[in-house]
């Protein structure tokens, strides 16, 4: 298993975070390459699934399906993916960033993989490293997809 985690602070509140976190339409509009295909019918929350288009960093595409196992709004979505040979397991977790930052998010992503079959155990032995930085590449772009996202939702607001 590899480990890969990301933290940042996010100008808005938790509830507006989550609120555009789980806006799985809305997810089209940020970084992917296409809309969200909705897999499941029903409120957000355990058992939601759906499909999203996403760019690889070599410009390729990727089509990823995600199922969510656990939602406690605004503080915590727990999400899996089964990719080639690994499965993965990525957490969101907002919790407020104190009073020094009041308004503020931090908001930490961890994305761990676990190799299921012989390819995916020989691909972690000899790309873990490189796989690591790419992981961890796109949980940078996620998280700072969602935090311009966010802040610009809530200036909006604010300025409304």
């Amino acid at each position: 298993m590899s480990t890969v985690a990301v933290t940042g602070r996010i100008e808005a509140h938790a509830v507006d975070v989550w609120r555009l976190l789980t806006d799985l339409p809305g997810r089209a509009r940020r970084h992917l390459a296409g809309p969200v295909e909705l897999l499941t019918s029903g409120p957000f929350g355990p058992g939601t699934s759906w499909r999203e288009p996403r760019f690889q960093p070599d410009g390729g595409l990727l089509v990823e399906e995600f199922c969510v196992v656990e939602a406690v709004p605004p503080r915590r979505l727990v999400l899996v993916s089964s990719g080639v040979g690994v499965d993965y397991r990525i957490t969101w977790e907002l919790r407020g960033a104190g009073r020094r930052h009041h308004g503020c998010t931090l908001a930490s992503v961890t994305l761990a993989a676990f190799p299921v079959d012989p390819y995916g155990r020989v691909a972690a032995l000899f790309l873990g490293a490189l796989a690591a930085r790419a992981m961890e590449h796109a949980l940078r772009t996620d998280l700072a997809d969602l935090a311009a996202a966010v802040e610009g939702f809530s200036s909006a607001v604010r300025a409304a």
